[in-house]
């Protein structure tokens, strides 16, 4: 199997942002998460990342909204969900570009969480548009793929941005993908 970079090769990264895919689909019930499984697996690399004095981005997609906003299918549907398995505040961002992105990183200090707004409300993302993946990557100094469910989709937030940024794979992809090698 071909290698790849962890956390663990990643140096100094204080002040630094990290743009990380993750996966927070979840099932909801009632307006809140009835699994919150698929948190659970990526604390460990938000919470490493973030203990280091990064600011964290959250990339995510919620449903399929096809290109188009819908607000039962913004990521901000599932921030509480996230803040309590995380034990953390997070801020919620409702773009993935821009003058807004910039002006919460500002807002940001080191080891705090941002979740960006639902990548696929976006068409750039499932036409892995690399213009998109490059407007999302300018926010970024690295970027971590902790999205092993999606990672089989050549969409920009999973395949783009690791062609426009030094990537990394989290501690749940790393364990993954070391099981496939096995």
């Amino acid at each position: 199997m071909a290698s790849f970079k962890t956390l663990d090769d990643l140096g100094d990264i204080t002040g630094k942002v990290a743009l990380v895919r993750v996966d927070l689909n979840l099932p909801m019930q009632e307006g809140h998460a009835s699994d919150v499984t698929r948190v659970e697996a990526v604390k460990p690399t938000i919470l490493e990342l973030a203990d280091r004095g990064a600011k964290v981005l959250l990339l995510a997609h919620f449903g399929r909204p096809k290109g188009a906003r819908h607000s039962t299918m913004s990521t901000s549907m599932v921030q509480g969900d996230v803040e309590r398995v995380l034990d953390r505040e997070i801020m919620f961002i409702p773009e993935v570009m821009g003058p807004v992105v910039e002006q919460s990183i500002g807002i940001l200090r080191n080891g705090d969480i941002g979740l960006l707004d639902n990548v696929r409300f976006w068409p750039g993302e499932e036409a892995n548009d690399a213009e998109f993946a490059k407007g999302i990557a300018a926010h970024g100094d690295f970027y971590v793929n902790d999205a092993f469910s999606a990672a089989h989709r050549a969409h920009a937030s999973t395949e783009g941005l690791a062609h426009v940024l030094p990537a990394y794979a989290g501690r749940a992809m790393e364990k993954e993908l070391k099981a496939l090698d096995a």
